[in-house]
């Protein structure tokens, strides 16, 4: 079963002109998959949204970025974070879609859940506003299943850019791996092969560096070869993923050439795993994306090899 949930407040983020991360992006993510006939939900404000947020971000920084807001600043920590009035609804939005979804895909075995929401999060740090993302919503969901009971989790980050924000968030813990395949070098300019976690979580991030160019081919190799290979290894009870669509051979803001045919094959292979390694817990969380005539098509194309991989599973 596949649903995908999202928040009508994360289309009130607004940015100036020219700028890359603007609600048209959502809004053809989610005419594309409504188009392909799939269960689009939107169920408001979690109501754990608060305590799950400050569990990742601490009080501090959600209290700075509200008042920003109300203050009508014009930037929060970067010049890749404007802010506008419907900003700070905007991020809870985004977190509560998140947690709606985590909590839809634990309810039963098989489900596949796709927030899409913006702003995207994972340059999001513990204290700080980066790379357009103002919460970082795979970790607070993350974090929501570990305190629902769920003693192992996976994120996956297939953005162009590395995630790191939830790198950092997680990267003393043994209960989360992190797994990122990613343009380097590249911003944020993390992500390098040598960063494998700090103190206990050592050994529990593995950053997969790509260069400019890589095709659906040379995913193939790094995603079949190395990163399933170790989320089977690490055997988690639940896969995120921080699906970012930048790297179409046409995105604007990224350097590769990756195809529909390598999305959707993606979605069909991440599927499987999680069918066979954690009862089909799968939650993926919309990232970037930038090619506004293509994402929403390049997402269908996705879910449909999500479903096309539960269906090998079970067949």
């Amino acid at each position: 079963m596949f649903r995908v949930f999202t928040d009508r407040r994360c289309l009130g983020h607004s940015a100036p002109p020219g700028y890359p991360e603007k609600p048209r992006r959502l809004e053809a993510v989610l005419e594309s998959v409504r188009a392909a006939g799939l269960d689009v939900v939107d169920q408001g404000q979690h109501p754990g949204a608060e305590l799950a947020i400050e569990s990742i971000h601490g009080g501090q920084y959600v209290d700075r970025f509200r008042r920003a807001c109300e203050r009508g600043d014009g930037l929060l920590d970067s010049a890749d974070n404007p802010l506008s009035p419907g900003t700070w609804q905007a991020a809870r939005g985004a977190v509560s879609a998140a947690l709606h979804a985590a909590d839809w895909m634990l309810a039963a075995p098989s489900r596949a859940a796709f927030a899409a929401v913006r702003p995207p999060g994972h340059h999001a740090e513990a204290g700080a506003a980066m790379g357009f993302c103002f919460f970082n919503n795979v970790a607070v969901a993350a974090d929501h299943l570990l305190r629902m009971g769920i003693e192992r989790i996976a994120v996956l980050d297939f953005d162009v850019h590395h995630g790191n924000g939830t790198q950092h968030i997680f990267e003393q813990r043994q209960d989360v791996l992190y797994v990122s395949t990613h343009q380097h070098p590249f911003y944020p300019g993390t992500g390098a092969a040598t960063e494998t976690g700090r103190g206990a979580g050592e050994g529990f991030t593995l950053n997969l560096p790509m260069p400019a160019g890589s095709t659906d081919a040379d995913f193939e190799g790094v995603l079949l070869d190395r990163a399933i290979p170790a989320l089977r290894a690490f055997r988690p009870d639940a896969l995120l993923v921080s699906a970012g669509f930048d790297a179409w051979q046409n995105d604007p803001l990224g350097g590769m050439r990756v195809t529909e045919d390598g999305f959707r094959q993606w979605g069909a292979w991440l599927a499987q795993f999680a069918s066979e390694t954690c009862q089909g817990r799968f939650l993926e969380v919309l990232e970037g994306g930038y090619d506004l005539e293509n994402l929403g098509g390049l997402v269908q194309c996705h879910a449909a090899g999500v479903l096309d991989g539960f269906s090998a599973a079970s067949g």
